[in-house]
């Protein structure tokens, strides 16, 4: 039995391996065959920074807009468990969180929520930060429960969202620059600055690896709206 029990392992291993490569074998973003990313994907990854803000006002500078081959291959790290795409996504990251850091400033992920970090093994947000040259702070955890945010509108979102983070300790004004993967409506960030805020941190802006086009749109016109 304990011979059987040892062979399975092994053969689930192997599986485990055979899967990965043949996840390896089509590129990310327009799955051609061959190689993680073709050469014609690797420049459509290039930084193209768009500058934000969410309906509560905080700055956000994303490395990228959340459509074509970066909105494929943020799906294939998220979605599809292709962990690999964490490096050159990382890089991509760099280029806003290098030129934005405050060298005393606190590099804090958005949470992911247990559901999630059980069905990939790992934390995006945190992942990507460190793949970009950070050392990311785990100071903010997640409260509550939260429905999917996918589909959800902006209101739906902002009401999902709210209440479901704390800090983990209170903070003493240190700075705090927030990273996160994709932004759409800018609820998640909002609650994430609030629970540090009310911590006694000093929120300075935030980071993210993508941009949604629509609903960047929304935030751009909730913005010019108050200011009106």
């Amino acid at each position: 039995m304990h011979s059987q029990s040892r062979l399975g392992t092994v053969l689930r291993g192997i599986g485990a391996e055979m899967a990965a490569l043949l996840l390896a074998a089509s590129c990310a973003g327009c799955d051609e065959p061959g190689e993680l990313l073709c050469a014609a994907c690797r420049v459509g990854l290039m930084p193209r920074p768009v500058e934000i803000r969410t309906p509560q006002g905080l700055a956000v500078r994303a490395a990228l807009p959340f459509e074509g081959v970066p909105a494929r291959c943020i799906r294939r790290l998220k979605d599809s468990g292709e962990s690999s795409l964490v490096r050159p996504l990382g890089r991509v990251l760099s280029a806003v969180l290098d030129g934005a850091s405050s060298p005393d400033a606190l590099i804090v992920p958005v949470p992911t929520s247990r559901a999630a970090f059980r069905r990939r093994g790992y934390r995006v947000p945190e992942l990507l930060a460190r793949c970009a040259g950070a050392s990311p702070h785990r100071l903010l955890a997640v409260a509550s429960r939260r429905a999917d945010q996918r589909g959800l509108d902006a209101r739906s979102r902002r009401d999902n969202v709210q209440g479901s983070m704390h800090a983990r300790r209170r903070g003493h004004a240190e700075r705090v620059i927030l990273v996160d993967d994709v932004v759409t409506t800018g609820a998640t960030l909002d609650e994430a600055a609030n629970a540090l805020t009310d911590a006694g941190f000093d929120v300075l802006f935030a980071v993210a690896l993508a941009a949604t086009p629509r609903h960047r749109r929304l935030i751009e016109d909730s913005s010019a709206t108050r200011r009106k």
